[in-house]
């Protein structure tokens, strides 16, 4: 791939440009973006067509081996996939025990789907940059993103899905009058000759930390994940430029990939913690 480029810029952008289907306002009609521009112009209706397939692909890898193990699960000597699934459901039971204090048979399940998926979104970051875009190509496919969670249209789809979940919560259990009485009463307190003052703002300090609470969700693992891809792929370009720097690239990806897994991992975890913490501020009532 490297070699078919004329810049090494232009190797980048290639593996930074999605598979965007839309429609084209130079031509009128519904097609596949031929360059990054083409699919910039297709504007908010466009959809990242690698992005939505490798997330559902890998949503569907997780459901198959979460059932295969349901099925297989014995109560004698389980196996090695028997125990590695045990040990994740365990890990994140246990953390769901430590941050959430109220009854709601839905948050576990959430925060062990959220782990699991987002998990296996990042760990395609592993997989060489260049052995699907390559294969694509051959295929007649122009551009292959295989790393979901580096599309914040993913990430930010996701944040949002639990802060409509935050929303849901904050007014099934406070009630619609508690929850706005909670964004309008914090952080300073508000009497009857304060009011006036506080209130409006009361509620834009409480209203920003609440949007906030998406935004930094989805634009962390947007980030981190973008980041990581970035620097697989200016390895990468380092083995098209003379042999000694192509030792080094080899080098420099085996480490970057070792601590990598550290990151996919954590980046997983933390969006399932946070995710949980924000369920829990949802249930709880302030006595205010």
């Amino acid at each position: 791939m490297a070699g078919e480029t004329l810049t090494t810029s232009g190797y980048i952008q290639h593996h930074l440009t999605n598979l965007t289907y839309g429609l084209n306002p130079e031509t009128g009609e519904w097609e596949f973006a031929a360059s990054a521009s083409e699919a910039a112009a297709m504007g908010f209706w466009s959809i990242n067509v690698d992005s939505m397939a490798w997330s559902i692909g890998l949503g569907a890898i997780f459901l198959l081996l979460f059932i295969k193990a349901g099925r297989s699960a014995t109560s004698g000597q389980p196996g090695p996939f028997q125990n590695f699934i045990e040990m994740i459901i365990e890990g994140i039971e246990e953390q769901v025990l430590s941050v959430f204090d109220h009854k709601n048979d839905l948050v576990a399940p959430l925060a062990l789907t959220i782990f699991v998926w987002v998990f296996l979104m990042n760990l395609m970051d592993l997989v060489p940059v260049d052995w699907i875009p390559e294969l694509a190509l051959l295929a007649g496919v122009p551009y292959m993103k295989i790393v979901p969670s580096t599309d914040p249209n993913i990430t930010m789809a996701m944040a949002l899905s639990v802060f409509a979940l935050v929303i849901y919560y904050s007014i099934k259990c406070k009630g619609l009058g508690g929850f706005l009485s909670e964004l309008s009463f914090h952080p300073f307190p508000v009497s009857k000759y304060t009011a006036p003052f506080l209130l409006p703002i009361n509620f834009i300090l409480e209203l920003v930390t609440l949007i906030a609470k998406p935004v930094s969700l989805g634009l962390r693992l947007f980030g981190n994940m973008y980041a990581g891809e970035m620097i697989f792929i200016l390895i990468a370009v380092m083995f098209s430029a003379n042999l000694a720097l192509a030792i080094l690239g080899g080098a420099l990806q085996w480490a970057w990939a070792v601590f990598h897994v550290l990151i996919i991992t954590l980046q997983a975890f933390l969006f399932s913690v946070l995710s949980v913490v924000y369920l829990s501020q949802a249930h709880d009532a302030d006595e205010h």
